[in-house]
């Protein structure tokens, strides 16, 4: 299955704790702080739920 790299490039201060929490379900605890995650269906939710607050590319494997 492919993968994609999900980077945060803003701040989670001042935002809605449910953004917050995704970002944690995502693994992001820090500013530019990155990981690499299946391209499933879930994942795509939460990352189109905080696509303000991350950049998305693939990773070729």
């Amino acid at each position: 299955m492919a993968k994609i790299q999900i980077k945060q490039v803003r701040s989670r201060i001042g935002r809605p704790e449910r953004q917050k929490r995704t970002l944690d379900a995502l693994g992001l605890r820090k500013l530019n702080h990155h990981v690499v995650l299946e391209d499933t269906p879930d994942v795509m939710g939460m990352v189109n739920a905080v696509r303000h607050l991350v950049v998305v590319t693939k990773v070729n494997e």
